[in-house]
């Protein structure tokens, strides 16, 4: 092979969200000799990880956000794009769910390999939810092959027929480099001490973006229970987003935002994993969140809201709650849950099959069976 085949990955935006690091952990462990990934991104903006793309060898490429009334516009700049870089392409690998009928039944005029990639399994809870399902529908019906984090992600994203009977679906694990995660009392210390946390604190903590999803007023009214019982107990919340100010002043109204570790975006979750002593997600729904992948790899224990699929547990560490339960319920649950021995988890989870490299490996050779096969 003279030089590698180039994968167009189809996403929103490059930041530092659970598919795009999924996204970014693939494009560092493959074979890069072999497969390059290119991307469309849905937005003019910079991305957290556009530099580090480029330096790999990407390119990217940007295209207009979808509004439905753009539609017509939206296809013309598919039309366009591959009318100009087909040739450049043996697959397209959709990661945004939306819009994914339109651009990947363009690709497909164009002769390339088309991938849908379902990242959550979100149900029909809100007028958003009703548009995506809507939009995404018609994905079954255009898609090659169907790839989700997760089964439930797929039945949910898909229907039950395409995962379980008559289509080409593959679970892609939200695999992750498990080396970075091994807990490490030396990094925990330091951690501490950087976020001006007592060794002697208890240290709850989150890893996601501000938006609904996550349910982050829940989070607050837990650990406001919780420092009922454990005064001195602090909670780190990582990530940015549009209601992180709605978040921040409901700390400052309950009088306790001395005790919330605002954070941001960061690069350095492996680290910050050691600070805590328990990860907790009551999201209203989640995919396979690689959040949690990371924790348990980090020999956290894990309490989830009973809507994450069961398939996240790998470690036998993760506990699961309805959120139909009171923050005060979810709160005495925490107190049953600490204290633990930390444990290192690396071969539990290289067993459960969430190795990255071993997912690069199994990736890079899927793609070059595309290439071979056209």
């Amino acid at each position: 092979m003279d030089k590698p085949i180039r994968i167009l990955q189809v996403i929103g935006v490059m930041n530092r969200g659970g598919a795009e690091t999924m996204i970014m952990n693939l494009y560092r462990n493959i074979d890069r000799t072999k497969v390059q990934f290119d991307f469309v991104v849905h937005t003019n903006e910079v991305g957290s990880f556009d530099e580090e793309i480029k330096a790999l060898g990407g390119r990217i490429y940007h295209c207009p956000r979808y509004v439905i009334k753009n539609h017509i516009g939206y296809k013309k700049w598919w039309k366009k794009f591959l009318s100009e870089h087909s040739q450049d392409y043996i697959a397209v690998h959709g990661h945004i769910g939306s819009t994914a009928s339109i651009y990947l039944s363009i690709s497909n005029s164009y002769g390339l390999y088309t991938i849908a990639h379902s990242h959550n399994a979100s149900g029909i809870s809100t007028l958003k939810d009703v548009v995506y399902k809507l939009l995404s529908y018609n994905t079954r019906n255009v898609a090659k092959c169907f790839f989700a984090c997760s089964q439930l992600a797929g039945i949910k994203r898909y229907g039950r027929q395409i995962v379980c009977n008559n289509k080409i679906f593959f679970v892609l694990n939200n695999a992750i480099d498990t080396e970075k995660y091994i807990c490490n009392d030396c990094i925990k210390n330091k951690k501490d001490k950087e976020l001006c946390i007592d060794e002697s604190q208890i240290v709850l903590g989150h890893v996601g973006r501000f938006d609904h999803q996550k349910n982050h007023q829940f989070i607050i009214d837990v650990f406001y229970e919780y420092k009922k019982h454990v005064p001195s107990a602090v909670l780190i919340l990582v990530g940015d987003g549009d209601l992180k100010n709605e978040i921040l002043e409901k700390t400052n109204k309950m009088n306790i935002d001395d005790s919330v570790i605002f954070t941001g975006v960061r690069s350095d979750i492996p680290e910050l994993l050691n600070a805590f002593d328990l990860f907790i997600m009551p999201s209203f729904y989640e995919g396979l969140p690689v959040s949690v992948i990371e924790a348990q790899a980090s020999g956290l224990k894990c309490l989830l809201s009973d809507t994450i699929t069961k398939e996240v547990d790998i470690t036998g560490s993760v506990e699961f709650m309805s959120i139909e339960k009171s923050p005060k319920e979810w709160a005495e649950k925490i107190v049953s849950m600490l204290p633990y021995e930390r444990k290192n988890t690396q071969q539990k989870i290289i067993d459960a099959g969430y190795d990255i490299k071993s997912t690069a490996e199994w990736l890079t050779d899927f793609y070059l069976k595309i290439s071979e096969n056209k």
